[in-house]
């Protein structure tokens, strides 16, 4: 079962350094031949929608040059695919790291991840993931087509990201939970600390997000609709700060970096998240004080302000649907707290 337009969260890629995966010569008799066919049939595992997306990134090179997804192969020619983590097999080594289960099941099973820990291994982070903890607690988890070297997983949240995470124990379980990312029936909240105050107190964004071309790390918006995929989030606020503000965010959608994006997008990036411009002062007094206050503020919780707070979903066998919840971790909290005392004496 195949669900294309279901995309998880991503992690965040290290490095633009590009490795070569593959180097093919056409034939010298190869008769002309659209570049997506013709890598479809040479490379293995790899759906045309991955293969075009590649060319469309140029991480596909004919005789030295990227090219266009029109591009037809001729006699000889040289391609290269190159992308920005290196070549390497799936296998996952397992590694005795605690995990933090809310709930387990014969089918499912629930953790809150911690800040810091990546989901899987990738480019720069091969051990100590979620996946390979899970590898070493969890004999033969399903893997998802397309999926494979992340056993159990149908969705991931960002390294620096806190919170709750599915994972499916059987074929069962992941198809079914699979199915419910596709229809966006799965219930995920967020919470964020955000610079600014909202004008609007409860919205909607619905903004197209794709990968940024000035820098491919980064998901911005594209507000005509043109370009990249459909992304939906709805925020509440929470709670104002003067300077800064908590809100809920609940996904409709999961696209890569989908709240740190949208919330950006907004004119409200996520307190101390590097990677979209939120570790700077970008509200607030220029006295030296504050300043203080706002540097021991980063140092306290050294990431991005962003907790995946509740998650709910329909159980692949009873239908029952199941909500779970995580409470703040200890750097969110103290942060927290340190701006509701601010505010309360200044």
């Amino acid at each position: 079962m195949k669900f294309k337009d279901w995309e998880p969260e991503d992690e965040e890629q290290e490095s633009e350094e590009l490795f070569t995966h593959y180097q093919i010569k056409a034939d010298p008799k190869q008769s002309l031949l659209r570049v997506d066919k013709f890598l479809m049939d040479r490379l293995p595992n790899v759906s045309r929608n991955k293969v075009q997306e590649a060319i469309r990134q140029q991480y596909v090179k004919v005789n030295g040059h990227p090219i266009k997804p029109n591009y037809k192969i001729r006699p000889a020619d040289e391609i290269i695919i190159a992308l920005p983590e290196p070549p390497r097999d799936t296998e996952v080594v397992p590694e005795n790291i605690p995990l933090q289960i809310v709930y387990e099941d014969e089918e499912v099973l629930v953790v809150n991840k911690e800040a810091g820990m990546v989901v899987h291994p990738a480019y720069n982070n091969w051990t100590g993931t979620l996946v390979n903890a899970l590898a070493y607690h969890f004999q033969q988890l399903p893997t998802m087509a397309g999926n494979e070297g992340r056993p159990g997983l149908v969705h991931r949240i960002d390294k620096d990201t806190s919170g709750l995470l599915v994972i499916a124990k059987t074929e069962l379980a992941m198809n079914s939970l699979a199915k419910q990312f596709f229809d966006h029936s799965i219930e995920r909240t967020y919470i964020a600390l955000v610079w600014g105050e909202p004008e609007v107190e409860k919205a909607t964004i619905d903004v197209h997000l794709g990968r940024s071309p000035r820098d491919r790390r980064v998901t911005v918006a594209f507000p005509q609709g043109d370009i990249g995929r459909n992304a939906i989030t709805h925020y509440e606020v929470v709670q104002y700060l003067r300077y800064v503000s908590l809100i809920r965010c609940k996904l409709e959608t999961g696209r890569t970096h989908q709240i740190r994006a949208h919330l950006k997008y907004i004119g409200h990036p996520l307190f101390n998240d590097a990677l979209y411009g939120g570790d700077q002062i970008l509200k607030g007094t220029k006295f030296s004080k504050y300043k203080s206050f706002v540097e021991n503020c980063f140092k306290l919780m050294p990431r991005q302000a962003l907790h995946a707070r509740s998650l709910g979903f329909n159980h692949p066998v009873s239908k029952e649907f199941m909500q779970f919840e995580a409470e703040l971790p200890e750097d969110f909290r103290a942060v927290l707290e340190k701006w509701e005392k601010y505010v309360q004496y200044h």
